[in-house]
């Protein structure tokens, strides 16, 4: 009889081993390991981050937990959720930018309010323009930046290859006709380097 149960643990051990690891597995990635083109040690350093940053934005304030929710691959960072102001908005990108290995950070949070159609035509125009500006200045690499809008305050999320190019972008964004603020979260690409040594 116990040579039984040995043999029924045992089969059951290898059979579950063959199965591979699932969607929420080792790493918790969402995608199967086995289709996952990513090497495992990046899904695993990738993982590590997820956790870290979520752990981060949960303990700034624990109504995120519910609201805002994090993805990481090959060290970027995606982000999305909602918040209720873009002062929110922006810490959370620090608090991504923070965070050892970061890559990239995408922040999709929206903010939550009543809609104002006149208000959303004026900062979707301004937020154009910068872009707009952005892109014409051969001395801006443009891609580098995310521009968001609200109530007339442009908020700049990026990383500027030099502190001229930092500059600048301030600069442009803040020449934009009926513009009441600019809120730059720019880092240098230096900064960086420092970060993930």
């Amino acid at each position: 009889m116990r040579n039984k149960i040995i043999l029924f643990i045992l089969m059951c051990f290898i059979l579950t081993a063959c199965a591979g690891v699932g969607s929420k597995g080792l790493v918790g990635t969402g995608v199967s390991v086995a289709f996952d083109p990513r090497t495992v040690g990046t899904q695993i350093d990738d993982s590590i981050m997820q956790k870290t940053i979520s752990t981060k934005i949960i303990a700034k304030d624990k109504k995120y937990f519910l609201n805002v929710k994090t993805k990481v691959l090959d060290g970027r960072i995606f982000i999305t959720g909602k918040v209720d102001t873009p002062e929110e908005k922006l810490q959370i990108t620090k608090l991504a930018w923070e965070t050892k290995g970061a890559r990239s950070v995408r922040n999709d949070l929206k903010i939550k309010e009543k809609f104002d159609l006149k208000q959303s035509a004026k900062d979707i125009l301004i937020t154009s323009q910068l872009r707009t500006a952005l892109i014409i200045n051969k001395n801006i690499k443009a891609t580098n930046y995310q521009i968001d809008t609200h109530k007339k305050k442009i908020y700049i999320y990026g990383i500027a290859l030099t502190s001229e190019e930092k500059d600048l972008v301030i600069s442009e964004a803040k020449e934009i006709l009926d513009v009441q603020d600019v809120i730059a979260s720019i880092l240098l690409l230096e900064d960086l380097r420092i970060q993930r040594e």
